[in-house]
């Protein structure tokens, strides 16, 4: 699947965007995998309550299954202006 970073989260990690394969049920076994990798994951993702995520352009819980989800997209909170 596609893994989309934005904001801060991309500037942590680096990358814009990166191709993952997971055996993860869940954005949150994702998220666990990804911190696993190395330290600028586990920055980013240190604090969930930061972030937000969208599968397949649709917002979701970190506990919502990724079973054919084809893109996930993290990024900060966003405010209305």
């Amino acid at each position: 699947m596609d893994v989309l970073y934005f904001a801060w989260v991309r500037e942590r990690i680096g990358l814009p965007r990166e191709r993952v394969e997971t055996d993860a049920a869940t954005v949150a076994g994702l998220v666990a995998e990804l911190a696993a990798r190395e330290e600028r994951y586990a920055l980013a993702f240190a604090d969930l309550a930061s972030l937000r995520v969208a599968l397949d352009q649709e917002l979701a819980d970190f506990d919502a299954p990724l079973e054919g989800v084809r893109e996930v997209a993290f990024f900060p909170p966003m405010t209305g202006g």
